[in-house]
């Protein structure tokens, strides 16, 4: 925490990425002092939209700027540059670190206020996550009925059910390759934040109900830490 609160003494921008919540109040709680006027935090953690309102008022609190501003794209999309920003911003803050992130990112896409971008980016791991496990099951039954994959894929890419997270992940289950990407443990995290948006908002999402099951079983399993193309194994 010193060591943080040293890195961000003087600087205009604060980034802020870890892996949850809690993480992400601590971080903040422990750069406070040296946050004021004239400094913009951006936070990117997935988080609760309750969470970030929070971390909204406790930076606001030292006259610094604060934008919501999750994102979307795996290790191999971070690494060339093509990740999505979702921006939630109440005051046009992100006029002024526009710069920056445009050469970071393939686009950044406003929401609306503060705590819409973090809706979306639940909204959209909900999607992400059902649909693999979509994927997950219906190659899961054409291998048991005799289909190599070579022949279920190539079919596939004929077929409207091909999506750009079919071609992301396609080589991991040709290949049983679960190093991560993106991690059981997160994405597992991540659906029981969207889960408790969508109760509050007086919403039933029973598919993800269940999923978010499997994922518990697949964690306590010992698979937390792999890619979570693994959820393949609750199928199994």
């Amino acid at each position: 925490q010193p060591d943080a609160r040293t890195a961000v003494a003087g600087a205009d921008l604060v980034a802020l990425v870890v892996a949850d919540g809690p993480a992400t109040k601590a971080v903040l709680g422990s750069i406070l002092p040296v946050l004021g006027a004239g400094v913009t935090v951006c936070q990117h953690a997935t988080i609760g939209t309750d969470e970030v309102a929070a971390l909204a008022a406790t930076a606001r609190a030292t006259g610094a700027r604060f934008l919501d501003m999750p994102f979307t794209g795996s290790k191999p999309a971070a690494e060339a540059r093509q990740n999505v920003f979702f921006v939630g911003d109440d005051d046009g803050t992100f006029a002024g670190v526009e710069a920056p992130y445009r050469r970071l990112a393939k686009a950044c896409v406003g929401m609306g206020p503060v705590g819409r971008a973090m809706a979306a980016k639940l909204a959209f791991n909900l999607m992400i996550a059902n649909t693999y496990q979509a994927l997950a099951e219906g190659l899961s039954v054409a291998r048991a009925a005799g289909i190599a994959d070579g022949d279920f894929f190539a079919a596939l890419d004929l077929n409207v059910a091909r999506s750009g997270l079919v071609d992301l992940k396609r080589g991991k289950l040709e290949q049983d390759d679960f190093s991560p990407q993106f991690s059981v443990k997160h994405m597992g995290k991540d659906l029981e934040l969207v889960r408790r948006l969508a109760d509050g908002l007086g919403l039933r999402v029973a598919q993800t109900d269940t999923l978010a099951s499997d994922y518990r079983r697949r964690i306590d399993a010992g698979d937390g830490d792999l890619d979570f193309s693994a959820l393949i194994r609750a199928v199994r």
